[in-house]
């Protein structure tokens, strides 16, 4: 990786990359005292507790990273970022301190609630440090490579603080770590808020990230991908454990080791994504690490022996990341830096509602029918999701689109761009600036991204 490349290099990112990395280790540690108090409070039905709380954290995603994102323009960004992490610090602190499992589901909620504002906020400020898109790449690829090695790692650690501490403390060190990013977002120099000249009442503040996502060809494509990385992970997630201890009698140690071969996977992935990425387009790099998930999960079909589980777990790893590293910059070529939080507000919450689907599918299809029949299930609904994306997803995917505004008359805040180049008579103040005024028949092409002076995609090709 060439010097200038390194996104590490950048002050701002190496201090929010740092508090992301603080807050993994943070989250993944109390994941695991959670499991624990959910023991210790229902015994035998703590499976159940956790797969409820785990239902009220992606209900929170789905509901509220919408509603944050679309009206996160209205709020100044650093202090934003603190606020939501200083919250968190409180709830998760508050959390050793039920008495009763609807206790534990409320706070859940809540915490899952100010993550849904904190995490596509701090994901769109990424592209406004690193506006290289090759850097930015390199970015991508560390986040992954940051996920994956919390997934790892975070149960091991809790291990060995459980040597020293009880459960409790492993909750009190998430807290310090959501501090500790507050402290870095503090001493790091963000880049202004980009004024938002948005339409509309509320609600279309809200629902803009969702409406803008879901009419961009290559987002809706995106999207598609995304029902086949939830369908492939949520099978690993959900049916290891049933597959390796049940149908093959294998040991907790054998279930760490194939998930471990699914992260690994996945990290190796993102490790070498970068360069790939500085030849290849995203499309079809997508694409076939769809074609790789089905094809993996297609083979849990046949009953492997734990030799090939390995492997074949390794080979779903590589497919999921394939598709999930460089997603980060198909959402910002889709959009402006304006409406960045808005649309990775919108890629937070679909993807999260697929998730929410599959797991709920693989659990209900596992226990019901077996892990065999379940994966071919969700092997053949992987490729319908794949070929659905390359459907959705134009393969001549222009930037630069040829397109024609008609005669319009209305009036909203507004700078003097190409779209707003019209007369006035002294009176209208300075820019930004609201008057009624008449945008002209204009036929033009420059980088086309859904938003309130382009509520359709068009279909003209670049000039």
């Amino acid at each position: 990786m060439m010097n200038h490349m390194n996104p590490l290099h950048d002050a701002a990112f190496r201090k929010l990359f740092a508090a992301q990395v603080i807050a993994l280790v943070g989250t993944g540690l109390s994941t695991v005292a959670l499991t624990l108090l959910a023991y210790d409070m229902a015994g035998g039905n703590a499976a159940s507790v956790l797969g409820t709380a785990l239902a009220f954290k992606m209900v929170a995603y789905v509901v509220f990273a919408p509603i944050v994102g679309g009206l996160a323009h209205r709020f100044l960004r650093k202090p934003f970022l603190i606020a939501m992490d200083l919250v968190r610090a409180g709830i998760i602190l508050a959390i050793p301190f039920v008495t009763e499992v609807w206790q534990i589901y409320l706070l859940i909620f809540l915490l899952s609630l100010f993550s849904a504002g904190f995490k596509p906020v701090f994901t769109a400020t990424i592209p406004d440090i690193l506006p290289d898109e090759r850097q930015y790449t390199r970015a991508l690829s560390m986040s992954r490579l940051a996920y994956d090695l919390e997934n790892l790692l975070s149960p091991a650690l809790a291990g060995l603080a459980l040597l020293f501490i009880t459960y409790t403390g492993l909750f009190i060190a998430n807290s310090f770590a959501f501090l500790i990013s507050a402290v870095l977002i503090i001493f790091t120099v963000l880049p202004p808020n980009q004024e938002v000249y948005r339409q509309g009442s509320v609600w279309d503040e809200i629902s803009f990230g969702i409406r803008s996502y879901l009419k961009t060809p290559r987002l809706r494509g995106l999207l598609a991908l995304y029902l086949g990385v939830a369908s492939a992970s949520a099978m690993i997630i959900v049916n290891t454990v049933i597959y390796i201890r049940e149908t093959l009698g294998g040991s907790e140690s054998d279930v760490a080791m194939a998930l471990g071969a699914s992260g690994l996977g996945s990290m190796i992935a993102a490790i070498t994504l970068p360069k790939v990425l500085d030849r290849v387009p995203d499309r079809p790099v997508m694409l076939l690490g769809a074609v790789l998930m089905a094809l993996g999960v297609g083979l849990i079909s046949t009953g492997p022996s734990f030799s090939s589980v390995l492997p074949i777990w390794f080979l779903i790893g590589v497919g999921w990341s394939l598709v999930q590293t460089p997603a980060g910059r198909v959402v910002n070529r889709s959009s402006s830096p304006a409406d960045r939080s808005a649309y990775f507000s919108a890629q937070f919450a679909l993807s999260h509602a697929c998730w929410l689907l599959f797991y709920l599918v693989a659990g209900l299809f596992g226990t019901r029918f077996g892990v065999e029949t379940t994966a071919l299930v969700l092997a053949a609904c992987i490729l319908v999701f794949a070929t659905l994306a390359a459907r959705l997803w134009p393969k001549h995917d222009e930037v630069i689109l040829l397109h024609t505004h008609a005669e319009k008359n209305h009036q909203h805040k507004h700078t003097h761009d190409s779209h707003h180049a019209h007369d006035h008579e002294d009176w209208e103040g300075p820019e930004p600036h609201s008057h009624p005024h008449r945008h002209r028949p204009v036929r033009h092409a420059h980088a086309y991204v859904i938003d309130d002076h382009h509520t359709v995609w068009p279909q003209a090709s670049s000039p």
